[in-house]
């Protein structure tokens, strides 16, 4: 017993020695003071946090400030991670941060109707910290444990990506002093992480300069809550904004319990009455100050063009584009930020926000910009020009300008995300209506010569500014619902569509008027003009598209973009397809609701998508195949070259197989092969799988080519064909009449080929026996990969 309480009384000493400890050598540690104080014992590297307040909360964010330069990992500089209200309640000798859970809500009066929602749901403890020291009802505590955290979940992203099992190595970690900060309203950690482990993948191998030990900065931020004078709006499916919702227990049994409202800024005039007015406190973006020219100027271009849609609505000056002081540190959420971001392959650009989960309101803006994005458009104007390097090897004007216009609209484009807006793959069908869409360069034919002086379009759209005007128009609360309306039905007046994600994707999207990277109100016209633009382009493709001095090898890579030139036209044209017409539409707002496309449309669509499984359409012209040797030494292929089965020389057919394979994933798409089952049964005289399965077969294998080159490369589509009825043959996801038809079909073709000497037919009848052998093993057998495409300018991933 005498041992025990020595024990104990030694333990307690100690404790008063760890605490005697932190204020006797107070004046050895770093102060900062701001929302809350901190200290930093250089020595130990560690920082102590001083806790005023028990129960109040604040914002907590985590981010990474430096990143791995790896579009496939995904950990850029610059991103964002999650934002959590949270608070630090006392519990015994220690306090705990404490994240509460807010999507479950009772927005009431009556306490205990609030107090039964909280222990209803699981609230969240983020971490536990031992009291170091309490004076005068203010707590120290060690912080230095739970920054030290992978919190932003390296390891785990690094795993899922198959490039190695890695563990957080501390000795090799350390606080970032230059980067960590205090302000009244918000302090700033930043802390150096290495992980160690062994790498298996390649993208972590091609980035990090010792593969086992990957060194990342990850930033922590507390920020102070904005009041409550936040004015919510609402959602509406049509508005062209993110939703913002929670459950509110106390709703009305009549009304729903579900609460949509819009992400959004605050945005006040200094005077509410006048027509025009200054904001209280302007939209203010930032652009990283290490953005070169120019670069430089495109960007502060482009992003100031959403002034034009808050003048729109009275506001003077409200959003405005300034370059970062460099003492500002861009993960500070007192800036809306752009930032310039490397990576080691092009990928995507993204806006994310840092919003208020309890309203919605977006505190700050952060736009990343891939930095290589630009060199694709500039790229693709170099494969379309008409020997561009002829005599002057400086001639990079016109392919610079159309790269510079490109990235002016994707600035626009992601700052749209940072104020809420989502994309509208809607926009391009009728005009330029939208910075929200993916644009396709929009090219013409002049003279014989290919025009793409107005590729990009200069200037915010009508669509931007109603989604503008919804958001942030100011409205008292007794004419928001009205005046909101209002905006909406100006627009459907002005014919104004908004169509978003889920339903504009190739695959899986069934609206026939959304698309992404397409042109034109009529697409299946647009096709036909791409067609032809590509046709002349690559007639005048010639070693004058590559500078003096460069590997033959290069002509290949500029040779990419303009073969696939056509590819998202296809997949728009596709779409129309068993395709639908159809709006987010409300009851009383009058607009379409749905309806099935014009069989007349759909088969004009079948016909030009059938001209793209032609071999004279996409056999690469003989006299050019000289154009492309083997590769030079040190200009090996890449993820963005052609690929093929002849090892190193060009491989002529597998180009047109390539792309025979984009067409036909998309028209014998399994989806797209149910709905045309659905279609049929509501309407027997509109366009039915079996037609497109017949139209396909008659322009693909029942087609014979004179030329040799011309009719190997068409045996080779003549496959992909085969294959993909056999998937709409066997797959289990389909409507089992899709099976019926498909099966019918494979019948017909080996009838029609039985008998058939060409060692082709014979091949042929030879698979489709092989496959009724085991359906159920059956597989597509794998074309070459089409090489990498968007963004133009690899789909846009969103940070929301």
């Amino acid at each position: 017993m005498k041992h025990l309480i020595l024990v104990c009384f030694a333990l307690f000493i100690g404790c008063l020695g760890a605490e005697a400890q932190i204020q006797e050598n107070r004046k050895n540690f770093t102060e900062f003071n701001g929302l809350f104080n901190f200290l930093y014992d250089q020595n130990n590297d560690k920082v102590y946090l001083e806790v005023a307040e028990l129960d109040k909360e604040f914002l907590y964010v985590y981010s990474l400030s430096s990143g791995i330069g790896s579009n496939d990992i995904g950990l850029d500089r610059g991103q964002l991670g999650g934002e959590q209200v949270v608070y630090f309640k006392k519990a015994g000798n220690k306090l705990l941060l404490v994240q509460p859970n807010l999507k479950f809500r009772a927005l009431t009066d009556n306490d205990l109707e609030k107090k039964s929602v909280k222990q209803a749901f699981a609230k969240s403890v983020l971490y536990g910290f031992k009291i170091e020291e309490e004076d005068n009802g203010t707590y120290t505590i060690d912080l230095t444990d739970f920054l030290m955290q992978d919190v932003h979940g390296v390891v785990k992203r690094l795993k899922n990506a198959n490039q190695g099992s890695y563990s957080l190595d501390k000795s090799k970690s350390a606080m970032n002093l230059e980067r960590t900060k205090a302000f009244p309203k918000n302090i700033e950690f930043d802390v150096l992480l290495t992980f160690s482990g062994e790498a298996q993948g390649s993208h972590i191998r091609s980035v990090a300069p010792n593969s086992s030990l990957v060194t990342v900065s990850q930033h922590h931020s507390f920020i102070q809550l904005p009041d409550n004078n936040f004015q919510k709006r609402v959602f509406h499916p049509g508005s062209g904004s993110y939703a913002f919702s929670y459950y509110d227990y106390a709703t009305p049994i009549q009304e729903p319990i579900l609460k949509r409202y819009i992400p959004r800024h605050r945005l006040i005039k200094k005077d509410p009455e006048a027509k025009v007015s200054e904001a209280v406190e302007p939209i203010v973006y930032y652009l990283d100050n290490g953005t070169p020219e120019p670069v430089r100027t495109a960007l502060l271009e482009g992003a100031s063009w959403w002034n034009e849609a808050f003048e729109a609505i009275g506001f003077k000056d409200a959003f405005q584009v300034k370059m970062l002081p460099a003492e500002v540190d861009p993960m500070d959420v007192r800036y809306n930020v752009i930032q310039w971001v490397h990576r080691s392959t092009r990928g995507w650009s993204y806006g994310s926000s840092i919003k208020d989960p309890r309203t919605g309101e977006i505190l700050k803006g952060h736009v990343s910009l891939g930095s290589l994005r630009i060199r694709q458009d500039f790229l693709i104007a170099q494969a379309l020009m008409d020997k561009p390097f002829a005599k002057d090897d400086t001639n990079h004007d016109p392919m610079l300008e159309m790269a510079l216009a490109r990235i002016r609209q994707l600035a626009a484009h992601e700052i749209g995300h940072t104020l809420g807006f989502a994309h509208n793959f809607a926009a391009s069908a009728s005009g330029r209506t939208s910075v929200m869409d993916y644009p396709h360069p929009a090219v013409t034919l002049k003279r014989g010569k290919v025009d793409f002086s107005n590729a990009y379009d200069t200037g915010i759209g009508e669509w931007d500014k109603l989604t503008v005007a919804y958001a942030y128009s100011q409205l008292s609360p007794e004419e928001e619902g009205e005046a909101l309306k209002e905006i909406l039905r100006e627009g459907h007046k002005k014919g104004l569509r908004f169509i978003s994600d889920r339903d504009a994707r190739a695959m899986g999207g069934a609206h026939a008027y959304a698309h992404l990277w397409d042109n034109g109100d009529n697409v299946t016209k647009e096709l036909e003009n791409l067609l032809k633009i590509r046709k002349v382009a690559i007639s005048n493709f010639s070693i004058d598209n590559i500078r003096t001095d460069e590997p033959n090898s290069v002509l290949e890579d500029v040779f990419v973009p303009l073969y696939f030139f056509h590819r998202y036209q296809i997949e728009a044209v596709s779409k129309l397809i068993g395709g639908m017409d159809y709006n987010y539409t409300v009851k009383g707002d009058e607009q379409t609701t749905v309806k099935t496309i014009d069989k007349r449309v759909q088969e004009e669509a079948l016909n030009t998508l059938l001209i793209t499984l032609d071999a004279d359409e996409i056999a690469i012209p003989k006299d050019k195949l000289a154009l492309f040797p083997p590769r030079s030494m040190g200009y090996g292929r890449t993820r963005e070259s052609f690929k093929g089965r002849t090892g190193v020389t060009f491989d002529a057919l597998s180009a047109p197989e390539t792309a025979a394979n984009h067409t036909l994933e998309l028209l014998l798409n399994p989806e797209r092969a149910s709905r045309l089952i659905v279609q049929k049964s509501l309407k027997d005289s509109d366009l039915g799988l079996g037609e497109v399965l017949a139209s396909t077969i008659a322009a693909t294998i029942g087609k014979q080519h004179r030329d040799s080159y011309l009719n190997q490369v068409q045996q080779n589509i003549n496959y992909r064909v085969l294959y993909h009825i056999m998937n709409l043959a066997t797959h289990r996801s389909v409507h089992p009449q899709v099976n019926a038809i498909a099966n019918r079909k494979l019948e017909e073709i080996k009838a029609s080929l039985a008998g058939n000497s060409d060692p082709n037919a014979q091949e042929m009848v030879r698979r489709i026996d092989g496959f009724y052998k085991h359906p159920e093993l059956f597989e597509i057998f794998p074309s070459p990969v089409i090489p990498d495409g968007s963004p133009i300018g690899m789909d846009c991933i969103q940070f929301h």
